[in-house]
């Protein structure tokens, strides 16, 4: 039987500790109704395992990989595995959000769970993603979520307080820091406090001028490759997305931004006073 299971766990390749955590987490009865999948790996298949264990009807550990649920899922032909989806627009509309929250409440065709996946969570923005708050909060229990997110941060804090995050672990290649991503995806959602909140946060952490300047000269390079994608259409995923909602005008203002104070942290100024100057410098 160990054999029939490797479907499975081919699809989550590189990722055993998840995988060995949504099992456990199936195995208590545990598995969250609202999970955030969440860094630079599979996020898809994190997804697609993470709905086979919530539907799997296998007698032993689940996903088992060989029930029917488990198959359908990983096939995709699974009727109560959803994936939220908007081909006629950049971000989803409110309108399929709404839609899917009164579905939400009818219950499965004929699987344990109805399971709703978010392959994309940049392209939700603020409003649509407050249109989920009421079925997360007070949702039916046979509704699930899965959000998909290279960062977490493009989720709105009161999505990430009704879920359960997963990180899948950081790939090799990534040459960007975690706090660089986080600023960037910040940057795309353009949300004043959530920014300011976060240079307050660097003026706390007692981080050496050095330091913060290899957050910055980061940052500044992942600015760069969005504004390589917005000519070329190429480049990683997060790239991509910061070409779409930020534009070459104000890429081109961050970078120069982030250049000026990269180049002051040679000088003896306080971290809590660059901190202060990015502050006002990327809400201005």
């Amino acid at each position: 039987m160990r054999g029939e299971e490797e479907p499975v766990a081919l699809q989550l390749a590189g990722e055993p500790r998840l995988a060995q955590q949504i099992r456990e987490a199936a195995a208590r009865g545990s598995l969250s109704h609202a999970v955030i999948l969440s860094g630079r790996g599979d996020l898809a298949a994190a997804a697609r395992f993470a709905a086979a264990a919530m539907e799997c009807e296998g007698a032993g550990e689940r996903p088992c990989g060989v029930c029917g649920p488990c198959r359908k899922v990983l096939k995709g032909t699974h009727p109560d595995v959803i994936a939220v989806e908007d081909t006629e627009h950049k971000n989803i509309a409110v309108e399929i959000l709404r839609q899917k929250v009164a579905d939400a409440y009818i219950l499965p065709n004929e699987g344990r769970r109805k399971v709703y996946c978010f392959p994309d969570c940049s392209r939700l923005d603020p409003k649509a993603q407050n249109v989920l708050l009421k079925v997360l909060e007070e949702g039916p229990p046979h509704a699930a979520f899965l959000f998909c997110a290279e960062n977490s941060a493009v989720l709105l804090p009161t999505i990430r307080s009704r879920a359960e995050e997963w990180k899948l672990a950081p790939g090799p290649e990534d040459v960007y820091s975690e706090d660089a991503r986080r600023l960037c995806a910040l940057l795309c959602g353009g949300e004043t406090p959530a920014i300011v909140h976060f240079c307050v946060g660097l003026e706390n952490s007692k981080m050496s001028r050095e330091e913060l300047r290899e957050l910055l000269s980061s940052a500044r390079s992942l600015l760069a490759a969005a504004l390589a994608a917005c000519y070329t259409g190429g480049g990683e995923k997060q790239a991509r997305q910061m070409a779409r909602q930020i534009g070459k005008r104000r890429l081109a203002a961050y970078i120069e931004i982030l250049e000026g104070l990269a180049r002051q942290c040679a000088y003896n100024i306080s971290v809590g006073h660059l901190a202060g100057a990015l502050a006002a410098a990327l809400t201005a």
